[in-house]
């Protein structure tokens, strides 16, 4: 089944994720629409597409031969789109679930609940080839992770406003949001607990410029050790300064395991170690990340079963870095609540 698309924004990441992934799958996507800031972007890119340019999203949305929105612009027209699409019964892929306020994040999930659409979370690192395989690892023959570390060291230009994503969600709280919630599908249980302390930018502009977050999970049922992951997000070097940038950048993560460890470098590259020694994988041949991402959207649509996971998990990581900023201000551990 070929799913006729409405693009509503053309964000940072469409030349480098969203294009190539929409040409690979052309086979299963077709764009019939497009809804952008820029006019003129948008009739470029829809003559690249052979699809109509659009002035409003809603029209666009409303349309019968549109069967799914991908919004793919968080920092234009909010959560908007997406209310649109619910009430139009269209489903929904979206880069903004993480970008939006709490109440605004809420609402959305009342209204997904209600429309009964199919909804997917934009969560990049998920699906990252290594990242599948370190789950298939896991599951065969590294065991449940125990402790987990993660780090990512950025520019400091890149939490300037200019690369704001969304008036409710700074792009460091974005960052950090997506590294609790790889945690947290590694783990497979959500935290318990969060304890964070951050260094403010020195152009006080109320950013933190680093940020350390550690999550206590709960215990395993098997062993009853409760795994831990400590986070770190850093803006702290200049752009340039790009020789001290890379200089002996950590993995994207490190995962200790009951039998083993595993390393990752985003998005393909995998070293895990057993009894048996050491295991290095390339996963160069695999399907890009975008393509990952909208292979399963395009399940999710078409699939008899409906799946909202994708939408709890991101509310879930909005709560808990909202949680870690009262850490950090107050130096107090906090146990999180997650709502369902």
């Amino acid at each position: 089944m070929k799913l006729r698309v409405g693009l509503v924004g053309l964000g940072d990441l469409w030349q480098s994720r969203h294009r190539p992934a929409l040409r690979a799958l052309s086979d299963r996507f077709e764009v019939k629409a497009i809804c952008c800031e820029v006019a003129e972007k948008a009739k470029l890119v829809a003559s690249e597409f052979s699809a109509v340019p659009m002035d409003g999203f809603r029209a666009m949305i409303e349309r019968e031969d549109i069967d799914a929105m991908l919004a793919l612009a968080p920092d234009w027209a909010g959560p908007l789109p997406i209310m649109a699409a619910c009430e139009a019964g269209k489903a929904v892929y979206s880069a903004a679930a993480l970008d939006i306020s709490p109440d605004q994040a809420k609402d959305i999930r009342n209204r997904v609940d209600a429309s009964g659409i199919a909804f997917m979370a934009e969560l990049p690192r998920r699906f990252a080839p290594a990242t599948l395989r370190l789950k298939e690892l896991i599951a065969t023959r590294l065991g449940r992770p125990r402790i987990l570390f993660c780090h990512e060291r950025l520019p400091v230009e890149g939490q300037a406003d200019r690369l704001r994503r969304g008036d409710y969600c700074p792009l460091v709280w974005r960052h950090v949001m997506e590294l609790v919630d790889w945690c947290r599908y590694l783990v497979d249980v959500p935290p318990q607990t969060v304890l964070s302390a951050s260094h403010e930018s020195p152009s006080n502009d109320g950013q933190a410029f680093y940020q350390m977050v550690s999550l206590d999970f709960p215990p395993n049922p098997t062993d009853g050790i409760r795994p831990l992951a400590q986070l770190s997000l850093g803006h702290y070097i200049p752009t340039k300064w790009k020789d001290a940038l890379a200089f002996r950048r950590p993995a994207s993560i490190q995962v200790c395991c009951e039998r083993g460890m595993a390393f990752i470098d985003l998005p393909n590259s995998l070293i895990w170690f057993d009894d048996a020694g050491q295991h290095t994988e390339s996963l160069e041949s695999e399907r890009t990340v975008g393509e990952q991402m909208l292979i399963q959207f395009h399940r999710s649509v078409t699939s008899l079963v409906r799946n909202r996971s994708d939408l709890t998990d991101a509310y879930r990581a909005m709560q808990v870095v909202l949680s870690a900023n009262e850490s950090a201000r107050t130096g107090q551990r906090i146990s999180l609540n997650h709502e369902d």
